[in-house]
This record gives C-alpha cells, sequence and structure tokens, in this order.
C-alpha cells in the first residue's frame, strides 16, 4: 500500500474552538500561510455557516493559500453545504467536509432517528455536495464508538454516492489503540469500494490516546491524519501534527512518509501557541522546552558522550536549535566539566572534584538551575555584578496615555538608565533594555501564566529569545506582570550571553 500519508491540518477550525483563543481573520491568514510553508496538505479553515467571521475566514484563507487544499466543515444540511461552496469559490484546491452520526447513541440520542434514516441523510448530503465539489470528505461522528458493521454500510454508502475522503474519528477520545487500528482495518477488508476513498482518522486526546490512535489507523490502512499544531482543540484537545509526523519520520520500519518540512515545526509551535494565547507545556514532546533539555546526571553523562544514548530525533530536526545540558543539583561532574569547558575553563580531575562539591551547594541554595554567572563566580572569576540586574523601573500608562517606562539597570556592575515609550507599558519596558543591552536578539514568545486566582493574581512570564540558531529561555514570577515580564527577558539574555 502506498506510504504517502496526507496531514489534514485543523487548528484553524477544530483547534480554534478552545474557549480564550479565537483569532481575527489576518491572524487565521497568517498561521495558513505558515501551514502552507510546512507543507501540509489539507487545511481545514473553517465552519462558513456557524459565523459571519469564520465563513469570511474561509474566503479570505481560499485567496491566501495556493498549494493545500482549503477544506469548509458542514452539517449534512443543505444550507450548511451551500454556504461552504459560496465560501470556498476562490480556493484554488476545494473540499467540503460533510457528515452526520454514526454511533447508536448520536443516532437515539443527538438525532432521534433510525440507522436507516441516518444513511439516507449521509448518502443525501454526499450527492448534493458533490453536485458542486469534486472533493468531497464524509465524516462518520462518533464512530469510536459506532458499530463497525454498521459503518462499513455507511462508508460503503456515502463512497458510491460520491466521497473521496472517508473521516473515521473518535470524537470522544474513547477508543484503545488495538481497538482503533482493528476498527481500520475492518473497514479496509469488509468495505467493497474503499479503494475509491482515503480512509481519514480524526481522534481526540480525551484519554491521551490521540497519537496513538492515529497511528494505529495509518498502520491498518488509513492514509490521512486530521491534526492540530500542538493538539490543540476542545476539551483534551486533537492529535498533534508535530507527534504523528515525527513518530512516522523516526520509525521508518513502518515505510510512511509526509510532505512535511519538519525544521518549521518548532518555529510555528511557538507562532500559534503565542497567537492562540495557549503555552505549551515544557514536558510536551517534540515541541516542549524540556524536549531537548537533560538535568539527571546519568542522562547527561550519556548526551555528553552520545546524543542518540537519550534523544531519538535531533532538535535541529523540529527547528528546535540545540540540545541543552541542564545544570541542577541532579546534575553530575561529566555535565559540570562540560558546562566549564564551553566557557573556557580546563581543569584537573582533583579540581573539579573540589568544585563539584562547590557546585551541589550552589545548586541546593537555589533550588533553580545554576547559570553561567553561577559558574563564573564558582571559578573565581565572576562576582554578584557580572550580568544584567533589574535596579529600579517606573511605567506610566493608562486609560487614552502612551505608554512609557524608564528603567535603570546594572550591567556588569555599571549602572545606566533610559527612557522609552512602547504599544503597552510590558513594550515600553522592553524597549528601555534594548537601548541599555543592545542585545542582538529576536523576541520569539512572549506568554504570561496566572498561577493564583483573583485581581492579586501571582503570574508567571516565559519568554524565548533567539540570536542566530541559538535560543533561550527566561522565566520569572511577580504580582507585577511588567516586572515579572522585564525580569523574564533579562534572565533569557544573560543566559544567552
Amino acid at each position: 500500500m502506498e506510504g504517502k500519508v496526507f496531514i489534514f491540518d485543523t487548528t484553524l477550525r477544530d483547534g480554534e474552538q478552545v474557549p480564550g483563543c479565537q483569532l481575527t481573520t489576518s491572524e487565521k491568514i497568517v498561521i495558513a500561510k505558515e501551514l502552507e510553508l510546512l507543507g501540509v496538505d489539507i487545511i481545514e479553515a473553517g465552519f462558513p455557516i456557524s459565523s459571519p467571521g469564520d465563513f469570511e475566514s474561509v474566503v479570505q484563507i481560499s485567496k491566501a493559500v495556493s498549494n493545500p487544499t482549503i477544506c469548509a466543515l458542514t452539517r449534512a444540511v443543505d444550507k450548511d453545504i451551500d454556504a461552504a461552496v459560496q465560501a470556498l469559490q476562490y480556493a484554488k484546491h476545494k473540499r467540503i467536509h460533510t457528515g452526520i452520526g454514526s454511533s447508536d447513541f448520536h443516532i437515539k440520542y443527538k438525532f432521534n432517528s433510525t440507522r436507516e434514516q441516518i444513511i439516507e441523510r449521509a448518502i443525501a448530503a454526499t450527492k448534493y455536495a458533490k453536485k458542486f465539489v469534486e472533493d468531497i470528505e464524509f465524516y462518520c461522528e462518533d464512530a469510536g464508538r459506532a458499530d463497525n458493521v454498521f459503518l462499513a454500510q455507511m462508508v460503503e454508502a456515502v463512497i458510491a454516492a460520491g466521497a473521496t475522503v472517508v473521516n473515521i474519528p473518535d470524537t470522544n477520545g474513547y477508543c484503545l489503540p488495538e481497538e482503533y487500528g482493528a476498527k481500520i482495518k475492518y473497514l479496509v477488508d469488509n468495505v467493497k469500494n474503499i479503494h475509491k476513498a482515503i480512509i481519514s482518522v480524526h481522534c481526540h486526546n480525551d484519554l491521551g490516546l490521540a497519537t496513538a490512535n492515529s497511528l494505529a489507523g495509518v498502520v491498518n490502512g488509513a492514509r490521512q491524519i486530521e491534526c492540530t499544531i500542538n493538539g490543540i482543540g476542545e476539551r483534551a484537545g486533537n492529535t498533534s501534527l508535530e507527534e504523528v509526523v515525527m513518530a512516522m519520520k523516526t520509525h521508518k520500519e513502518l515505510n510512511l512518509y509526509t510532505s512535511i518540512d519538519t525544521k518549521r515545526i518548532y518555529p510555528l509551535s511557538r507562532k500559534v501557541s503565542s497567537m492562540m494565547r495557549m503555552p505549551v507545556q515544557p514536558n510536551k514532546a517534540v515541541v516542549g522546552k524540556n524536549a531537548f533539555a537533560h538535568s539527571s546526571g546519568i542522562h547527561q553523562d550519556g548526551m555528553i558522550k552520545n546524543k542518540q544514548n537519550y534523544e531519538i530525533m535531533e532538535p535541529e530536526d523540529v527547528g528546535a536549535g540545540k540540545s541543552s545540558i541542564i545544570l541542577t543539583a541532579r546534575s553530575g561532574r561529566a555535565a559540570l566539566n562540560y558546562r566549564l569547558e564551553l566557557l573556557g575553563y580546563h581543569i584537573s580531575k582533583e579540581e573539579l572534584e573540589e568544585k563539584y562539591e562547590a557546585f551541589l551547594k550552589i545548586a541546593d541554595a537555589k533550588k533553580d538551575n545554576v547559570n553561567d554567572k553561577d559558574l563564573h563566580a564558582l571559578m573565581g572569576q565572576g562576582s554578584s555584578d557580572r550580568g544584567i540586574f533589574l535596579e529600579d523601573m517606573e511605567v506610566i500608562c493608562g486609560y487614552k496615555k502612551t505608554p512609557k517606562a524608564k528603567v535603570t539597570l546594572r550591567v556588569n556592575g555599571k549602572t545606566a538608565s533610559t527612557e522609552s515609550e512602547g504599544n503597552g507599558p510590558v513594550d515600553a519596558a522592553i524597549k528601555c533594555v534594548d537601548k541599555i543591552v543592545k542585545p542582538n536578539v529576536v523576541l520569539e514568545e512572549f506568554l504570561v501564566q496566572t498561577i493564583t486566582e483573583g485581581s492579586n493574581d501571582f503570574g508567571k512570564v516565559h519568554m524565548t529569545v533567539r540570536t542566530g540558531e541559538q535560543t533561550n529561555h527566561g522565566f520569572s514570577a511577580n504580582t507585577d506582570i511588567v516586572v515579572a515580564s522585564v525580569e523574564a527577558y533579562l534572565d533569557a539574555l544573560n543566559k544567552l550571553y
């Protein structure tokens, strides 16, 4: 069986259903263009009948991108399909994605119908959509809980009616991988006209099995995966694009491949996270900030000897920069010596033993990562003045006022102050830092996360800065989010320089 797996990205439709993560049409166009560069085959641009905004987004995305197929979602309802046809009028390659429930639970409690009536509606919707668009995808909603014999009948019927792709969604994230894979295999083996359509998998992550189920699907004959950047989506999310793509790339024995330019994965992950205001959890597979970070002494020693001891893929392959050795109280002598040599310190085994004991005291006292400033001090070459520190800050902002900031920094023991305006208090303060330090960096990510509840929220700020191919993360937490933002920026700059 042909090994190409089509990547159907639904970040802008299913992913955008997360409360608080809605995008404007212009923002959707930015992401759609990035998805085109990434190499996705299909972009599900929206649900046109649902709102004027969704309709307009499908129209504008259709105009903005050329290579991917643009897909619009509908119910098995004529007016939905009419709206999709109109919204897709400018698409170079267009697809209508229509469907209806396939599980007995949905048939009875959602549609108050019968199996026979549901199949009739499925056939009618497919035929109606086929009058306007050649490429028709039909979704059998809640297929994960559907009876396989009935599901096969539905699939066969919609293919006969003109469906070119049939989506088998595990809508509630219910299935186990073996069960879901067997369901796809049953369809491959029992639907007479299955060779006339592509089987698609659309798995939700309610039990944390979306990636496993999607892979089980393609191993058993599906050739399209529906997924989102960072696995975003309502409830526990959707299948993560980055996870399934890298799983297939890493496991070459599967003989499955995609058209994804994997080096664009990490930058797009960060862009989506920032634009949709959804932080990526640090331990997220492939794109989390800890995905290629090592702090355990045993792991660090193995990494220094050969990266493949503890990394099954290269961070450069997903555009994530380089692996990092993070020094903590759990780090060993090999990691300490490795970092010291990077800083230009070459010491004997005896001296390393002495410095290691002092290092552990620093690490225990900090209860945080030991940075280069700490290592310079450890070697007697640094002082508490080495680095960039926030001495003082004043911010003026308010309704109809131009935000202004005055920042005083101590840079390697010398004090400097400056003032700046910005489009907000954080922007003004960061511009002050840039005036003083003049860092040659790009601020790639700025995420704010609340830790407590209420108006006296304790906020945590995460910033990522890049210079060339090197990236560094900065963190801070404070009840004053402007202070936390500046401190996080300085933390990143200190790690970088």
